[in-house]
């Protein structure tokens, strides 16, 4: 969906994100060049200006995210998800999570902040797409990639669809993610210890292929909640979910793709 132009240029810049990731994939398919993170973050500069002062664009190995320093929670998270990636053999038994070192200390949540809140540590990238790289799945638990989720839709309904990514990525050969938090609650409920981080309300994620001959998108929408939560239930439209976030998600694609593509919420085909 196209929207004012101040607004589509800051968050343009999320497609533009994954064509960097695209191009630099394309350069190298195993570990990434050793001037990757500085070449890559100077590309994102730019791109960057005029982003809000209590946000702050971080890139790390296999994605990149947007951290709000009013919420302590990403404000949204994007990577690609290439189909050889899915078959990675990382595992994420051996890595904890971390603080990260990127934002300010007063920003650096730690996994303690989490301790005894009755909320899980729900990753946003997930742990499972990033087991190609033991870099990336090092990255994948900074404390920046994760939001408090209810534990029922972390470890069912999320995860299912986690799940589903991976499986449509093996198929399409390659998938264009963003998700995040969503806050619509006026008054927020908090946790942490040293860090206040605010806990969602609910959750988003888009999803787009750009397979020549199988193109498509679609979003879901789960609350952060106990209750049962379907695949079927929670697809919306790419629209819907700018509707809600108040994002304009790939607006770089030419208009009469993108208008096609947000318009698609068919949960059948894409399995």
């Amino acid at each position: 969906m196209k929207r004012k132009k101040t607004q589509s240029a800051s968050w343009s810049l999320v497609l533009l994100c994954l064509i960097a990731f695209y191009v630099w994939k394309q350069s190298s398919s195993t570990a990434a060049p050793a001037n990757y993170h500085s070449s890559y973050a100077l590309a994102l500069d730019s791109l960057a200006n005029g982003e809000e002062a209590d946000t702050q664009l971080i890139s790390h190995e296999g994605y990149v995210l947007l951290f709000d320093r009013k919420t302590n929670t990403p404000r949204w998270v994007a990577w690609q998800l290439d189909a050889e990636e899915t078959e990675g053999d990382v595992s994420r038994s051996e890595y904890e999570f971390v603080p990260d070192e990127a934002l300010p200390g007063a920003h650096q949540v730690t996994t303690y902040d989490y301790r005894g809140s009755g909320f899980d540590r729900g990753h946003m990238c997930p742990a499972a797409d990033m087991k190609w790289s033991e870099q990336a799945m090092y990255d994948c638990h900074y404390m920046s990639n994760i939001c408090p989720q209810v534990s029922k839709l972390n470890q069912v309904y999320w995860e299912r669809l986690e799940s589903s990514c991976r499986r449509w990525a093996s198929q399409e050969g390659s998938l264009y993610i963003v998700c995040g938090p969503v806050y619509s609650k006026k008054r927020k409920q908090w946790i942490g210890e040293d860090h206040r981080v605010a806990v969602p309300d609910a959750f988003f994620k888009v999803v787009l292929s750009l397979n020549k001959e199988t193109a498509k998108g679609i979003g879901f929408y789960y609350t952060n909640s106990e209750s049962q939560q379907t695949m079927e239930s929670a697809a919306r439209t790419i629209d819907e979910i700018e509707t809600i976030t108040g994002l304009d998600f790939f607006s770089e694609l030419p208009d009469d793709q993108e208008q096609v593509l947000e318009a698609m919420n068919d949960l059948r085909s894409w399995d």
